[in-house]
């Protein structure tokens, strides 16, 4: 993989978000209702609703407004929330960390459970180990985000046995054990269902990796079942799983959205509802950027990582 390879990929990056950009664009502009209605209030004066759309540039024609919005966040200036009348890159800000946080739990949790039980379901093929972890991922992949969400706070955080708090957030500077204590619930739910997918990928490449030539060549030179594992099976099944777990990100993306609304965590999620909710455009076009840019750079991320483990694939 060269440097010629990573600049074509950081352009299709950027072009990928120029076309969700005006895809965006055009979506929030359709969007049903006025936003100087959902600003000032359905009883607010017509002569109240054209100042106010003249202020906001709202009658000018859509690629005028495209082009003057895409000039601006070229500068760093995402403009102001339309509802909260705060600056959008400081919104964006602080519900993004929040967001990362939650995520980085959940994928901290999947690589250390789901990996290990792949790689032991695709060793004990057929057997009582892979039969239980197997019906564990279906039984996960099965069951919707919502769904996990409500079987945890009804078990877990029901008065009566409140084993950890039904929602809310605080920040770690304030207080870290709380802030843990909180996060607990939301990233399990979004940790089950990856764990879920990501275990049933690596058993099947861990099976068919076991099943190859090359290691039944590595028996036959009488190296020990661990060092066959680890040197030569592991690290040829897990190339695939990393795509896999890339393409992940796209669900826990989307599903952190309902997961932030059940447990009321204050992310890009609830943030991108409520934008939806009061037709705050500004905000909206700007989560969903984030969250396309995060997308397409985990991608660009995965074929790197994907290219170290397998010395196979090369990038012209």
């Amino acid at each position: 993989m060269n440097a010629g390879y990573l600049a074509r990929r950081l352009a299709a990056v950027v072009l990928v978000l120029l076309v969700v950009s005006m895809a965006v664009f055009a979506i929030t502009m359709i969007l049903p209702g006025n936003a100087a209605v959902m600003i000032l209030g359905e009883y607010a004066t017509e002569d109240q609703l054209k100042a106010l759309a003249a202020e906001l540039g709202l009658e000018r024609p859509w690629h005028v407004q495209y082009l003057e919005w895409l000039g601006r966040l070229a500068t760093g200036d995402w403009g102001m929330s339309m509802r909260m009348s705060q600056p959008v890159t400081l919104l964006i800000g602080d519900a993004f960390w929040r967001s990362a946080a939650l995520a980085g739990a959940a994928l901290v949790t999947v690589t250390v459970v789901a990996v290990p039980l792949g790689v032991l379901a695709g060793m004990r093929r057929g057997r009582g180990a892979d039969l239980g972890i197997g019906l564990f991922a279906y039984m996960g992949t099965a069951i919707p985000e919502f769904v996990t969400a409500t079987l945890l706070l009804v078990f877990l955080a029901a008065p009566g046995r409140q084993f950890f708090p039904a929602g809310g957030f605080v920040p770690p500077g304030e207080d870290a054990a709380r802030f843990l204590y909180h996060i607990v619930l939301p990233a399990l739910t979004l940790s089950l269902i990856l764990t879920a997918h990501i275990v049933r990928q690596v058993r099947s490449e861990m099976s068919e990796v076991l099943a190859s030539d090359y290691i039944r060549a590595a028996h036959l030179k009488g190296l020990s079942e661990a060092t066959v594992i680890r040197r030569h099976a592991l690290r040829n099944a897990m190339a695939p799983a990393v795509a896999v777990i890339s393409l992940d990100v796209g669900y826990l993306l989307g599903g952190i959205i309902v997961v932030e609304e059940v447990f009321a965590w204050p992310g890009l999620g609830r943030l991108m509802i409520h934008a939806l909710q009061n037709r705050d455009l500004p905000v909206i076009q700007a989560v969903t950027l984030v969250l396309a840019g995060v997308y397409a750079l985990s991608n660009l991320v995965s074929d790197i990582v994907i290219a170290a483990l397998d010395p196979r694939v090369r990038y012209a």
